[in-house]
C-alpha cells in the first residue's frame, strides 16, 4: 500500500521563527561588528592623512600615496576580524582568506603583466635609474625622458614622437644614458694616401680639433691609425665634447668638414674609390642640352657654426609635463643607481 505524502507547514514556520528569533538576538552584536569597522576605517584613514607618513616618502609621490593607502587597509582589516570575533564568526575568518587565496592566485596570473609594470614602477621610483629630460637608449629605443608612471616609461624620440615603454621593460633592459656623463668622445675615420706623411696628418687634425669651439681640452683630442687600405690609409680623429654647453651631433659634424678642409689645404691626398665603369653603345641618343666640361674650384668657407646645445625638444617636452594630470616619479633630488 503506498504511502501518502504530506507537506508539514508548521515544521517550516517553525523554523523560520527560529531563525528570525536567532537573527534578532544576534542584531545587538552585528550593529557592535558594524560600528567597529566603521571605527577603524576612519582610525585608517586619520592615520594615512599624518605627516610622519609623508616624512617616510616625501619624495616619491607614488611610494607616498602607495604608503598611505597600505596603511588604510591593514587598519580596515583589523577592525573586520575583529568584528567577526565579536560575532563569533572566527571559521568565516579561514574560508575568507582562503578564497582570497584562490582569487590571488587566479588574479595574478590574469594581470601578470600589470603586476610586473607595476612593482618595477615601485623600484625604478625608489631607486631611479634616469632623471627628467635625460638622453636615453633602452632595448634599442632611443629617446629623452618625459616622465615615469606606474605603469609605464614615456619618452620623446628625437624626431618628436612619444614612446612608451612598460616599466617592466625598462627595468630588465640595458640602457645606455648619454646625459649622465657630461662628457662625450665623438669619432670619425678618413682615408689618407699611403704615400703621405701620417704623423703630420695626425697633427693637422689635432690641431684643428682643439681649436673648435665644444671640444674639451682635457681629454685632449687624440688620432690613430686603424687601418691599411689597398689605397689609404685609416686615420681615426677623436675628441670630447661637454654636452651641457654643446650639441654633440653639432660638434662632430662640424670636426668633420673643418679636418677634411685641413687636410686639403695641406695637399694630403685623400684617394677616392676607384670603380670601373663599362659603357656600351644602344643607338644615338641626342643630348638635351650641353653639360660644362669642368666645374669651377669649390669655395671653401670656414665660416663658424653654432654648436651651442639646441633646445629642439625643450619646450615640448615641457608643455608635455605640464600637461600630464597625474605626478611624475621621477625626481632630480633622488637617490641614482
Amino acid at each position: 500500500m503506498a504511502e501518502t505524502l504530506t507537506f508539514n507547514m508548521d515544521a517550516v514556520l517553525q523554523r523560520l521563527l527560529e531563525e528570525c528569533y536567532s537573527l534578532l538576538a544576534a542584531l545587538p552584536l552585528f550593529l557592535l561588528a558594524l560600528i567597529v569597522v566603521a571605527v577603524f576605517w576612519l582610525l585608517g584613514s586619520w592615520l594615512a592623512r599624518r605627516q610622519m607618513l609623508d616624512r617616510v616618502a616625501r619624495r616619491n609621490p607614488f611610494l607616498r600615496e602607495l604608503t598611505r593607502t597600505t596603511v588604510r587597509w591593514v587598519i580596515s582589516l583589523i577592525g573586520v576580524l575583529i568584528a567577526l570575533e565579536i560575532m563569533d564568526a572566527t571559521a568565516l575568518v579561514g574560508a575568507v582568506l582562503g578564497t582570497a587565496g584562490v582569487m590571488g592566485v587566479a588574479l595574478g596570473f590574469a594581470f601578470k603583466s600589470t603586476m610586473e609594470n607595476y612593482l618595477a614602477g615601485i623600484l625604478m621610483s625608489l631607486r631611479q635609474p634616469f632623471s627628467p629630460k635625460d638622453h636615453v637608449v633602452i632595448d634599442g629605443n632611443e629617446g629623452i625622458v618625459v616622465a615615469l608612471t606606474s605603469r609605464a616609461t614615456i619618452l620623446m624620440t628625437l624626431d618628436g614622437n612619444h614612446l612608451r615603454l612598460p616599466n617592466a621593460l625598462v627595468f630588465s633592459s640595458v640602457m645606455l644614458n648619454y646625459t649622465r656623463n657630461p662628457s662625450r668622445r665623438f669619432g670619425f675615420d678618413v682615408g689618407i694616401g699611403v704615400n703621405e706623411d701620417l704623423v703630420r696628418a695626425q697633427q693637422i687634425g689635432i690641431d684643428v680639433l682643439s681649436t673648435l669651439e665644444g671640444v674639451m681640452d682635457a681629454p685632449p683630442p687624440r688620432t690613430y691609425i686603424t687601418a691599411l687600405g689597398d689605397s689609404n690609409v685609416q686615420i681615426r680623429y677623436q675628441a670630447w665634447v661637454d654636452q651641457r654647453s654643446h650639441d654633440f651631433a653639432s660638434v662632430k659634424s662640424e670636426g668633420i668638414r673643418l679636418v677634411k678642409l685641413a687636410l686639403e689645404a695641406a695637399g694630403m691626398d685623400m684617394p677616392e674609390p676607384i670603380y670601373r665603369v663599362q659603357l656600351s653603345e644602344r643607338g644615338a641618343a641626342s643630348s638635351p642640352g650641353a653639360t660644362p666640361s669642368a666645374t669651377s674650384a669649390q669655395t671653401r668657407t670656414l665660416a663658424a657654426v653654432d654648436t651651442r646645445v639646441q633646445a629642439d625638444l625643450e619646450e615640448q617636452i615641457a608643455a608635455d609635463q605640464r600637461s600630464r594630470g597625474s605626478e611624475d616619479l621621477l625626481d632630480p633630488g633622488a637617490p641614482k643607481e
